[in-house]
Formats: structure tokens, C-alpha cells, sequence
């Protein structure tokens, strides 16, 4: 990586613990001043890191991902709903299981220590 890109990251960095630090000495602002004082710095931080060859490579990686999630068959509804019901319906069978062999467990731990139950 290049100086210049060091110098970019570092500045797009300060800037952005600058944002944070204005947002913080607003304090009697109102908030929606506060808000568009934040997006602009984050803004410009965003627009130096992005000038910058890793910040460049960056926005490459982010296009490809938003290209690779648009090429993904989503479910339909039914087959959401279908498979939500037998998560949930796995679950309570899990519950039921679980909640039969720990009753178990303790009957069993009750009668040898010979406390009853």
C-alpha cells in the first residue's frame, strides 16, 4: 500500500472520531442537527477512505456481493412458512424431550439419595 493510501485511511479515520466527538459536543443541539452533522461527517470520511486503492477494492468487493446476492433464488412465502413451522415444531418436540428426561433424572437422583419425592 502506498503512502498516499496510508495518509487517505488515516485522515478518512480522524475525521470520523472527529464526527463522533462534534456529535458529542452538540449536546444541546437538537437532534436532527446532530444527526445531518454525523451523516456529513461520516460522508466525507467515507469519500476520502473511498479515493484510496483499499477503498476502491472495498466498493469493487461491495458491487460484486450486491451482484452475487441478486443471482440468489429466494424462498417463496409457503416454503418460509413450511420450514419456520417445523423449526418451531422441532423445538417444543426438543422442549417436551428434554424437560421429560431431566424429570427423569431428578426421580432417579431423588431415590438414591433417598430423599423421596
Amino acid at each position: 500500500m502506498l503512502v498516499l493510501d496510508k495518509i487517505k485511511l488515516v485522515l478518512a479515520s480522524l475525521v470520523a472520531v472527529a464526527t463522533v466527538g462534534l456529535f458529542m459536543y452538540m449536546e444541546a443541539a437538537p437532534l436532527v442537527m446532530k444527526l445531518l452533522a454525523m451523516l456529513a461527517g461520516f460522508s466525507i470520511a467515507m469519500g476520502v477512505a473511498w479515493t484510496s486503492e483499499p477503498g476502491k477494492r472495498f466498493f469493487a468487493y461491495t458491487q460484486d456481493s450486491v451482484a452475487e446476492t441478486r443471482k440468489v433464488v429466494w424462498p417463496t412465502k409457503k416454503e418460509t412458512l413450511q420450514t419456520t413451522g417445523l423449526v418451531v415444531l422441532f423445538v417444543l418436540v426438543m422442549a417436551v424431550f428434554l424437560w421429560l428426561v431431566d424429570s427423569l433424572l431428578v426421580v432417579i437422583v431423588r431415590f438414591l439419595l433417598g430423599t423421596g419425592g
